[in-house]
């Protein structure tokens, strides 16, 4: 595989050290396309979490242009058909941290395809609406 990170060399507006996904290790991505790639998650929460990243260094899912947008909707699409087989997991969440108030750590889009297992937590209803626990539960 070429290396797909020559052109993600942007600094993070928020720090002044290097943006992580910009200066990730080619060997870290397996697969990509035109404008986005797909790597592991260096701190997995279930078996074969799976990072979709713009090679373009930008904060917000909602700056993407059609085809960055495209692009990374189709390797998510391909993202899952590898961990179907890889993993068979029963479920997936899928979920974008969009901003300092939403839990974004690293200041560089990324779209979190999480794999998730029958019986991986004692009662899973409610799923992202949990990244507000007061207001996750809404049924009796």
């Amino acid at each position: 595989m070429h290396d797909a990170m020559s052109m993600m060399s942007a600094m993070t507006e928020i720090s002044p050290k290097p943006c992580a996904f910009c200066t990730l290790p080619s060997a870290r991505v397996i697969d990509e396309n035109a404008t986005a790639i797909v790597i592991r998650d260096g701190y997995p929460v279930s078996p074969g979490h799976t990072l979709l990243i713009p090679k373009r260094h930008t904060g917000s899912f909602f700056d993407l242009s059609e085809q960055e947008r495209g692009d990374l909707l189709g390797l998510l699409d391909r993202a899952k058909l590898v961990l179907d087989k890889e993993f068979q997991p029963q479920s997936y969440n899928i979920g974008i941290n969009d901003g300092a108030a939403a839990g974004q750590t690293v200041p560089h889009l990324h779209v979190h395809l999480i794999p998730r297992f029958e019986g991986d937590l004692p009662d899973p209803r409610g799923g992202v609406r949990w990244v507000i626990p007061d207001k996750a539960k809404y049924w009796p």
